[in-house]
């Protein structure tokens, strides 16, 4: 991310920053890696470490599946019940020690506050639209946002009246930043990368409340889920400057690579964290080569397990998925487009598929209640009877 500020800030960092009554705002240095990674500093009308009351509430990690015989398998999330609000409507179908997956149908705003102290959250908005409050602003969002919140911020959603906002999300054990091998030494996205500085967007406008008084804070950390009560309003900041802050980027921003023959997916990479990447395939020309196969070729994931979700299009390599559908495909065995779709591929110029890949390098592991919305026939569905 890059440098931005709002709000009032000293001229200096850690010197005397005061109110008009004569007493000091409140600085807070928020940095991940100790104090050599990304950071901002934020200006309180009062001490962040304000509380009134803490209560454990109980863990909330989920409950995964034994080992079964490894199977590529799909999940219909269209047909999860689950709802309220961004925090009890999740639903976790997938995780490993880096990360957690699932989603969400998200019919109510977020009355208590909530951050989370174990890493960066991810939500991909698939419909709905509404507003991300946070300690660092407000950011509207609409369908194909990505919405990145760092660690530690605290936040609510709020979907607009009378609309359901459903979204996927990844709750990281880690930072979640551009591409690497997309920035230069400084940090800047280069030519070559599918988006730049301009097409992320961060809060449009500081929310300052100044009020003392009771309010909660669910907080997530090592496992569990606590209440906090702070002794003000948690958007007390007047300022703020850094690089570390909530932000969006929508995935009609994106510019897909082609080439003249079949590119492998990393061209598709749009984030990544501590031992996962998060790929966007969009609406794109096919490759030109004259004897160009524009189908995936089967392939066996590289230490790695992919997750797709399927947002919306015609999937040109898979029968059988609808939208909001999930496919995991683990490593160990191979997979690739489905009987009869490499040859209807041939020949044809564009795709409109829209879908959100997620690779990690560890092993996913299912949810036991992610069973219940499950095609058992998935694995199967590769192999076509002779008559």
């Amino acid at each position: 991310m890059y440098y931005r500020k709002m709000g009032t800030v000293p001229h200096k960092r850690h010197t005397m920053f005061k109110k008009v009554d004569g007493s000091l705002y409140r600085e807070q240095v928020m940095g991940t890696r100790g104090f050599s990674g990304t950071q901002s500093i934020l200006y309180h009308h009062y001490m962040p470490t304000e509380i009134v009351k803490s209560e454990l509430l109980g863990n909330y990690l989920p409950e995964y599946e034994e080992q079964k015989a490894l199977n590529h398998r799909h999940f219909f999330t269209s047909k999860t019940t689950k709802k309220g609000d961004a925090l009890k409507a999740r639903d976790y179908l997938l995780g490993n020690q880096d990360l957690l997956i699932g989603t969400a149908n998200v019919t109510e705003p977020m009355q208590s506050f909530y951050r989370n102290g174990d890493g960066d959250e991810m939500f991909y908005i698939h419909f709905g639209t509404g507003k991300l409050e946070t300690m660092f602003g407000t950011i509207s969002y609409r369908p194909g946002d990505y919405l990145i919140i760092p660690i530690g911020t605290m936040f609510r959603l709020i979907p607009d009246a009378n609309e359901v906002t459903k979204m996927l999300f990844v709750e990281a054990f880690s930072q979640i930043t551009t591409p690497r091998r997309y920035r230069n030494e400084y940090g800047q996205l280069l030519e070559n990368s599918p988006f730049c500085e301009r097409d992320i967007r961060g809060p449009e406008a500081l929310l300052t409340i100044d009020e003392k008084g009771e309010y909660e804070v669910l907080t997530k950390a090592r496992g569990t889920i606590s209440s906090h009560i702070l002794g003000h309003h948690p958007f007390d900041v007047v300022g703020w400057d850094g690089y570390l802050y909530p932000c969006a980027f929508n995935i009609e921003d994106f510019e897909p690579i082609t080439g003249r023959v079949h590119q492998p997916p990393p061209v598709h990479q749009t984030f990544e964290g501590n031992n996962f990447v998060v790929c966007s395939f969009v609406p794109r020309l096919y490759d030109y080569h004259p004897e160009s196969i524009p189908a995936p070729y089967y392939h066996s994931n590289v230490n790695s397990d992919e997750l797709l979700y399927y947002v919306e299009g015609n999937f040109m390599s898979r029968k059988g998925v609808q939208e909001g559908s999930i496919t995991l495909h683990p490593g160990g065995i191979p997979h690739g487009p489905h009987p009869g779709k490499t040859e209807a591929s041939i020949g044809k110029k564009e795709t409109l598929e829209l879908a959100v890949m997620i690779d990690t390098f560890h092993p996913l592991r299912i949810v036991k209640t992610a069973q219940e919305i499950e095609d058992p026939a998935y694995m199967y569905s590769w192999f076509e009877k002779k008559e």
